[in-house]
């Protein structure tokens, strides 16, 4: 996973492809979200950032409280069901 999170374009195509499978086995919009935030939480916890875009997330993730990590964790799904 570490060259995953390196480039935030690859990144957002191994998140896309995973909320796209979720979906495809019936999984739910809210089941999908609550995942992501907890995938993000995770993230927060053990990976350190290994770019901008990354180190960002991270520090608005820190900033924000639990709603608002929620709100992130369902605009990164929705960003990239977009892509």
């Amino acid at each position: 996973m570490s060259t995953v999170i390196k480039n935030f374009d690859t990144w957002k195509k191994f998140l896309g492809d995973r909320v796209q499978h979720a979906e495809s086995t019936g999984m739910s919009e809210d089941a999908i979200a609550n995942l992501a935030y907890e995938i993000g939480g995770f993230l927060d916890d053990k990976v350190d950032p290994q770019n901008e875009a990354n180190r960002t997330l991270k520090e608005l993730w820190e900033v924000g409280d639990e709603e608002e990590r929620k709100t992130i964790a369902k605009l990164m799904v929705k960003l990239v069901k977009k892509a």
